[in-house]
Protein backbone atom coordinates (compact mmCIF):
# COMPACT_ATOMS: atom_id res chain seq x y z
CA UNK A 1 0.00 0.00 0.00
CA UNK A 2 1.35 3.41 -1.01
CA UNK A 3 0.30 6.15 1.40
CA UNK A 4 0.99 9.83 0.84
CA UNK A 5 -0.08 13.32 1.84
CA UNK A 6 -0.98 15.99 -0.68
CA UNK A 7 -1.69 19.71 -0.55
CA UNK A 8 -0.02 22.91 0.53
CA UNK A 9 2.61 22.77 3.26
CA UNK A 10 0.96 22.44 6.65
CA UNK A 11 -2.43 21.62 5.17
CA UNK A 12 -1.83 18.25 3.53
CA UNK A 13 -4.56 15.62 3.39
CA UNK A 14 -4.05 11.85 3.45
CA UNK A 15 -4.20 9.94 0.19
CA UNK A 16 -3.48 6.56 -1.31
CA UNK A 17 -2.04 5.56 -4.67
CA UNK A 18 -3.98 2.48 -5.71
CA UNK A 19 -2.69 -0.45 -7.74
CA UNK A 20 -3.95 1.16 -10.96
CA UNK A 21 -1.95 4.30 -10.25
CA UNK A 22 -5.04 6.33 -9.34
CA UNK A 23 -4.62 8.87 -6.53
CA UNK A 24 -7.40 8.41 -3.94
CA UNK A 25 -8.52 10.76 -1.18
CA UNK A 26 -8.39 9.21 2.32
CA UNK A 27 -9.55 12.26 4.28
CA UNK A 28 -13.07 10.91 4.86
CA UNK A 29 -11.64 7.67 6.24
CA UNK A 30 -8.67 8.76 8.38
CA UNK A 31 -7.63 12.17 9.72
CA UNK A 32 -3.99 11.90 8.64
CA UNK A 33 -1.06 9.57 8.08
CA UNK A 34 0.78 9.69 11.39
CA UNK A 35 1.85 7.54 14.30
CA UNK A 36 -1.74 7.05 15.42
CA UNK A 37 -2.73 5.52 12.10
CA UNK A 38 0.46 3.51 11.64
CA UNK A 39 0.05 1.86 15.05
CA UNK A 40 -3.60 0.93 14.42
CA UNK A 41 -3.73 -2.32 12.47
CA UNK A 42 -7.52 -2.26 12.11
CA UNK A 43 -7.46 1.27 10.68
CA UNK A 44 -4.78 0.27 8.20
CA UNK A 45 -6.87 -2.75 7.21
CA UNK A 46 -9.82 -0.46 6.53
CA UNK A 47 -7.66 1.80 4.38
CA UNK A 48 -6.29 -1.19 2.48
CA UNK A 49 -9.78 -2.60 1.90
CA UNK A 50 -11.18 0.72 0.72
CA UNK A 51 -8.24 1.19 -1.62
CA UNK A 52 -8.70 -2.25 -3.10
CA UNK A 53 -12.44 -1.74 -3.57
CA UNK A 54 -11.94 1.42 -5.60
CA UNK A 55 -14.59 3.31 -3.60
CA UNK A 56 -12.41 6.22 -2.48
CA UNK A 57 -12.77 9.53 -4.36
CA UNK A 58 -10.16 10.07 -7.05
CA UNK A 59 -7.92 13.13 -6.92
CA UNK A 60 -6.52 14.95 -9.93
CA UNK A 61 -2.73 14.96 -9.38
CA UNK A 62 -2.11 17.81 -11.83
CA UNK A 63 -0.46 20.66 -9.96
CA UNK A 64 -0.97 18.92 -6.63
CA UNK A 65 1.97 19.21 -4.25
CA UNK A 66 3.13 16.03 -2.50
CA UNK A 67 4.11 16.59 1.11
CA UNK A 68 6.06 14.33 3.47
CA UNK A 69 4.18 11.01 3.72
CA UNK A 70 4.18 11.04 7.53
CA UNK A 71 2.78 13.85 9.70
CA UNK A 72 3.97 14.89 13.16
CA UNK A 73 7.21 12.92 13.07
CA UNK A 74 8.62 12.66 16.57
CA UNK A 75 12.27 12.21 15.66
CA UNK A 76 14.51 11.39 12.73
CA UNK A 77 17.31 9.00 13.67
CA UNK A 78 20.16 8.68 11.18
CA UNK A 79 22.83 6.04 10.67
CA UNK A 80 26.19 7.23 9.35
CA UNK A 81 28.74 5.26 7.33
CA UNK A 82 26.38 2.29 6.93
CA UNK A 83 27.49 1.12 3.48
CA UNK A 84 30.79 -0.61 2.90
CA UNK A 85 31.50 1.40 -0.25
CA UNK A 86 30.61 4.75 1.35
CA UNK A 87 32.82 4.08 4.38
CA UNK A 88 35.65 3.26 1.98
CA UNK A 89 35.21 6.45 -0.08
CA UNK A 90 35.13 8.49 3.13
CA UNK A 91 38.44 6.91 4.20
CA UNK A 92 36.79 5.62 7.38
CA UNK A 93 37.22 2.27 9.06
CA UNK A 94 34.20 -0.02 8.86
CA UNK A 95 32.13 0.76 11.97
CA UNK A 96 31.85 -2.01 14.52
CA UNK A 97 28.60 -0.51 15.82
CA UNK A 98 26.10 1.72 14.03
CA UNK A 99 27.02 5.42 13.99
CA UNK A 100 23.90 7.19 15.29
CA UNK A 101 22.97 10.87 15.06
CA UNK A 102 19.70 12.81 15.02
CA UNK A 103 18.04 15.24 12.64
CA UNK A 104 15.31 17.57 13.84
CA UNK A 105 11.87 16.62 12.58
CA UNK A 106 11.46 20.13 11.14
CA UNK A 107 14.13 19.38 8.51
CA UNK A 108 11.58 17.11 6.79
CA UNK A 109 9.95 18.54 3.65
CA UNK A 110 8.12 17.08 0.67
CA UNK A 111 9.95 15.02 -1.95
CA UNK A 112 9.83 17.74 -4.61
CA UNK A 113 10.11 20.78 -2.37
CA UNK A 114 12.94 23.29 -2.78
CA UNK A 115 16.15 22.53 -0.89
CA UNK A 116 17.87 25.62 0.50
CA UNK A 117 21.65 25.98 0.32
CA UNK A 118 22.63 27.47 3.70
CA UNK A 119 24.21 30.90 3.85
CA UNK A 120 28.03 30.67 3.73
CA UNK A 121 27.80 27.04 2.57
CA UNK A 122 30.65 25.76 0.44
CA UNK A 123 30.10 22.01 0.78
CA UNK A 124 26.40 21.11 0.52
CA UNK A 125 26.26 17.40 -0.38
CA UNK A 126 23.69 14.81 -1.40
CA UNK A 127 22.82 11.39 0.11
CA UNK A 128 20.06 9.07 -1.09
CA UNK A 129 18.84 6.89 1.78
CA UNK A 130 16.29 4.24 2.62
CA UNK A 131 14.02 5.60 5.36
CA UNK A 132 12.33 3.25 7.82
CA UNK A 133 9.08 4.42 9.42
CA UNK A 134 8.20 2.90 12.79
CA UNK A 135 4.71 1.45 13.31
CA UNK A 136 4.97 -0.16 16.77
CA UNK A 137 6.81 1.16 19.79
CA UNK A 138 10.31 -0.36 19.87
CA UNK A 139 12.05 -0.52 23.23
CA UNK A 140 14.89 -2.96 23.95
CA UNK A 141 13.93 -5.18 21.03
CA UNK A 142 15.65 -8.53 21.41
CA UNK A 143 16.50 -9.49 17.83
CA UNK A 144 16.86 -8.07 14.33
CA UNK A 145 14.10 -10.38 13.13
CA UNK A 146 11.72 -9.13 15.81
CA UNK A 147 12.69 -5.54 15.04
CA UNK A 148 11.30 -5.82 11.51
CA UNK A 149 7.88 -6.38 13.08
CA UNK A 150 8.04 -2.81 14.42
CA UNK A 151 8.41 -1.31 10.93
CA UNK A 152 5.31 0.25 9.34
CA UNK A 153 6.94 0.89 5.99
CA UNK A 154 9.66 2.47 3.92
CA UNK A 155 10.28 5.68 2.00
CA UNK A 156 12.91 7.56 0.04
CA UNK A 157 14.90 10.08 2.09
CA UNK A 158 17.45 12.67 1.02
CA UNK A 159 19.90 13.23 3.87
CA UNK A 160 21.25 16.57 2.62
CA UNK A 161 24.48 17.46 4.42
CA UNK A 162 26.80 20.46 4.66
CA UNK A 163 30.23 18.88 5.05
CA UNK A 164 32.14 21.92 6.27
CA UNK A 165 29.54 22.57 8.97
CA UNK A 166 29.46 18.83 9.77
CA UNK A 167 33.16 18.04 9.94
CA UNK A 168 35.26 21.21 10.08
CA UNK A 169 33.37 23.49 12.47
CA UNK A 170 33.84 21.55 15.71
CA UNK A 171 31.49 19.54 17.88
CA UNK A 172 29.20 16.81 16.59
CA UNK A 173 27.65 16.41 13.14
CA UNK A 174 24.49 18.32 14.07
CA UNK A 175 25.42 21.64 12.44
CA UNK A 176 25.84 20.04 9.03
CA UNK A 177 22.74 17.88 9.17
CA UNK A 178 19.99 20.10 10.55
CA UNK A 179 19.85 22.99 8.14
CA UNK A 180 16.44 24.05 6.87
CA UNK A 181 14.89 21.66 4.27
CA UNK A 182 17.71 19.10 4.71
CA UNK A 183 15.46 15.98 4.77
CA UNK A 184 13.11 15.62 1.80
CA UNK A 185 10.97 12.53 2.40
CA UNK A 186 8.62 10.58 0.13
CA UNK A 187 6.77 10.57 -2.20
CA UNK A 188 5.13 7.54 -0.57
CA UNK A 189 5.18 5.51 2.57
CA UNK A 190 5.16 1.99 1.17
CA UNK A 191 3.88 -0.42 3.79
CA UNK A 192 6.22 -3.19 4.92
CA UNK A 193 4.10 -5.97 3.41
CA UNK A 194 5.01 -4.63 -0.05
CA UNK A 195 8.76 -4.62 0.69
CA UNK A 196 9.51 -8.27 1.46
CA UNK A 197 13.29 -7.76 1.54
CA UNK A 198 14.56 -4.28 2.46
CA UNK A 199 18.10 -5.56 1.80
CA UNK A 200 17.43 -5.98 -1.94
CA UNK A 201 16.60 -2.45 -3.07
CA UNK A 202 18.52 -0.36 -5.59
CA UNK A 203 19.18 3.30 -4.78
CA UNK A 204 20.08 5.93 -7.37
CA UNK A 205 20.74 9.67 -7.34
CA UNK A 206 21.34 12.09 -10.20
CA UNK A 207 22.67 15.67 -10.13
CA UNK A 208 21.72 17.75 -13.17
CA UNK A 209 20.93 14.53 -15.02
CA UNK A 210 24.28 12.84 -14.24
CA UNK A 211 24.13 9.60 -12.25
CA UNK A 212 26.13 10.11 -9.06
CA UNK A 213 25.00 7.29 -6.76
CA UNK A 214 24.07 3.78 -7.85
CA UNK A 215 23.96 1.35 -4.97
CA UNK A 216 22.00 -1.39 -3.26
CA UNK A 217 20.84 -1.92 0.30
CA UNK A 218 22.57 -5.31 0.13
CA UNK A 219 25.79 -3.34 0.80
CA UNK A 220 24.58 -2.07 4.18
CA UNK A 221 26.95 -2.88 7.02
CA UNK A 222 24.05 -3.05 9.49
CA UNK A 223 20.80 -4.19 7.85
CA UNK A 224 17.45 -2.63 8.63
CA UNK A 225 16.41 -5.10 11.34
CA UNK A 226 19.72 -4.74 13.14
CA UNK A 227 19.54 -0.94 12.93
CA UNK A 228 16.08 -0.88 14.54
CA UNK A 229 17.14 -3.40 17.21
CA UNK A 230 20.31 -1.46 18.00
CA UNK A 231 18.70 1.98 18.17
CA UNK A 232 15.97 0.62 20.46
CA UNK A 233 18.66 -0.13 23.06
CA UNK A 234 19.47 3.57 23.39
CA UNK A 235 16.15 5.34 22.79
CA UNK A 236 12.52 4.37 22.50
CA UNK A 237 11.20 4.43 18.96
CA UNK A 238 7.57 5.46 18.65
CA UNK A 239 5.07 5.06 15.81
CA UNK A 240 5.77 7.72 13.21
CA UNK A 241 9.47 8.03 14.02
CA UNK A 242 11.81 7.80 11.03
CA UNK A 243 15.23 6.17 10.66
CA UNK A 244 17.47 7.14 7.73
CA UNK A 245 19.63 4.07 7.23
CA UNK A 246 22.70 5.49 5.47
CA UNK A 247 23.89 6.18 1.94
CA UNK A 248 25.92 4.27 -0.66
CA UNK A 249 29.09 5.59 -2.31
CA UNK A 250 29.05 8.47 -4.76
CA UNK A 251 28.63 11.57 -2.59
CA UNK A 252 30.47 14.77 -3.51
CA UNK A 253 32.74 14.47 -0.46
CA UNK A 254 34.15 11.21 -1.80
CA UNK A 255 35.02 12.54 -5.27
CA UNK A 256 38.35 13.96 -6.50
CA UNK A 257 39.05 17.69 -6.32
CA UNK A 258 37.41 19.93 -7.26
CA UNK A 259 34.55 18.22 -5.47
CA UNK A 260 31.20 18.92 -7.16
CA UNK A 261 29.27 20.21 -4.17
CA UNK A 262 25.77 21.49 -4.73
CA UNK A 263 24.97 25.07 -5.66
CA UNK A 264 21.81 27.09 -6.22
CA UNK A 265 20.26 26.08 -9.53
CA UNK A 266 21.32 22.44 -9.33
CA UNK A 267 18.64 19.77 -9.66
CA UNK A 268 18.87 16.54 -7.66
CA UNK A 269 16.74 13.47 -8.43
CA UNK A 270 16.57 10.35 -6.25
CA UNK A 271 14.96 6.96 -6.65
CA UNK A 272 14.70 3.77 -4.65
CA UNK A 273 13.32 0.63 -6.25
CA UNK A 274 9.58 0.37 -5.59
CA UNK A 275 9.51 3.42 -3.33
CA UNK A 276 9.23 6.23 -5.87
CA UNK A 277 11.25 9.20 -7.00
CA UNK A 278 12.11 12.67 -5.71
CA UNK A 279 13.20 15.86 -7.50
CA UNK A 280 14.53 19.00 -5.85
CA UNK A 281 15.86 22.26 -7.20
CA UNK A 282 18.34 24.04 -4.97
CA UNK A 283 18.08 27.72 -4.10
CA UNK A 284 20.05 30.01 -1.83
CA UNK A 285 18.63 30.42 1.67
Amino acid sequence: MKLLRVGTAGAERPALLDRDGVLRDLSALVPDIDGNLLSDASALDRVRAAGGAGVLPALDPAGLRIGPPVARIGKVVCIGLNYHDHAAEAGAATPTEPVVFLKAADTVVGPDDTVLVPRASRKTDWEVELAVVIGRTARYVESAEAALGHVAGYAVAHDVSEREFQIERGGTWDKGKNCETFNPLGPWLVTADEVPDPQALSLKLWVNGELRQDGTTADQIFPVGEVVRYVSRFMTLYPGDVINTGTPAGVAMGRPEPKPYLRAGDVVELEIEGLGRQRQELKDA
